[in-house]
């Protein structure tokens, strides 16, 4: 088979795709056009970075802390490099980092947006992560702006050891600082949110956002069955299941989350100039 041949052939596979839980046969282009939502039982599938980012924003975006990029401090290496690991997730998302942070208008305000993204090395936190996070955070305190965030983790990143650990701690502290600013910080968990992302900056929203069916936790289901011995409720961990514990705010469809999130800017901003005032 010919490069021609082998080209047109990956663009025919492309244009289809099944989903991952009713098993649909899904057209790629319209599967896009509907934000990624499968249009038979409505499961999320993974929205890239930009794509992320076009659905939120007006319209134009600034990208920010694109100089900070990762190091490989510990020289690291399991089966392979870690360097060699950051090139190839470069390569294949086209990010620097898994975390990327915007700036633009949502419903005519003025926010900072940040996208974790699984397809870099599963989300994981590493300093680099930590650093833009609270850069961003010292950013918004300044300028007064919202800050949203929209994640996908695995959690820590085992290849910077403690460095990715304190993190937690540093994105925990940018937080605080958005508080002490009365800066609105709103957190988007999808599919999944796990481990030291779970339990740091994801899970100290004002308003704390799931996408349906998302899996949020700290360790996995599995893990904790096995460590327990007991078989876990229905739906553990899922987006609907931390809705009725008190977990999250609201579990919000992915075609309704920038209405939402305006919405909710809306009444953030309000709050903020009228407890200043006071």
């Amino acid at each position: 088979m010919g490069f021609l041949d082998r080209f047109r052939k990956k663009q025919k596979e492309n244009l289809w795709t099944k989903c991952d839980n009713c098993k649909s046969i899904l057209y790629v282009p319209e599967l896009k056009k509907n934000l990624g939502v499968c249009p038979s039982c409505q499961f999320h599938f993974h929205l890239s970075t930009y794509e992320r980012a076009n659905s939120i924003f007006d319209g134009q975006w600034v990208e920010l802390f694109s100089d900070i990029t990762p190091l490989d401090p510990l020289g690291f290496k399991d089966t392979k490099p870690y360097q060699e690991r950051l090139k190839q997730a470069s390569e294949q998302t086209g990010l620097s980092e898994a975390m990327t942070f915007f700036e633009g208008m949502i419903g005519g305000k003025r926010a900072l947006l940040g996208v974790l993204d699984f397809a870099f090395i599963g989300g994981s936190m590493g300093s680099v992560v930590g650093e833009r996070f609270y850069r961003a955070c010292l950013k918004a305190g300044a300028d007064l702006v919202p800050l949203i965030v929209i994640l996908s983790s695995g959690g820590a990143r085992m290849q910077e050891g403690i460095l990715s650990l304190m993190q937690m701690a540093k994105t925990s502290i940018g937080v605080e600082f958005l508080r002490s600013k009365r800066v609105p910080y709103i957190s988007v968990l999808t599919d999944p949110t796990l481990g030291g992302v779970a339990a740091s900056f994801a899970s100290l929203g004002d308003v704390v956002i799931a996408e349906p069916g998302a899996l949020i936790g700290f360790a996995g289901p599995r893990v904790i069955e096995q460590t327990i011995k007991q078989q876990l409720p229905e739906g553990f961990q899922r987006a609907e299941f931390l809705l009725q514990k008190g977990m999250v705010d609201m579990v919000v469809h992915r075609k309704d989350l920038k209405p939402t999130l305006e919405t909710i800017l809306q009444i953030g901003t309000f709050w903020r100039e009228n407890a200043v005032r006071a």
